[in-house]
């Protein structure tokens, strides 16, 4: 298992991770929390007691928490792009 650096969190996977909606441009979006189930290059969808929450990465700041105990917040703006690009910009392809 890779562990989560704070400094490095926009470059991993964010499913599974704790989240809180710290700021937002909709105050009806403040304060939700719960776990990150699932994420798309503009939305992070939230399991938030029952029900599933479809919030923007946009204008909004989140609260992570890592597995280590570790809390990490986050300008959403840093996480706009597809999940699988944004992890993989770590990794260089090479050809063979």
């Amino acid at each position: 298992m890779i562990a989560i650096a704070a400094s490095d969190l926009s470059g991993h996977e964010l499913i599974g991770l704790g989240v809180k909606v710290m700021r937002s441009s909709n105050r009806l979006h403040m304060g939700i929390e719960g776990i990150v189930v699932d994420e798309t290059k503009n939305m992070l969808v939230i399991a938030s007691g029952s029900e599933k929450k479809h919030l923007p990465k946009d204008n909004v700041t989140y609260g992570f928490t890592l597995p280590d105990g570790t809390f990490v917040m986050v300008d959403g703006e840093q996480l706009l792009d597809r999940p699988v690009d944004r992890t993989g910009k770590r990794f260089v392809r090479r050809r063979l």
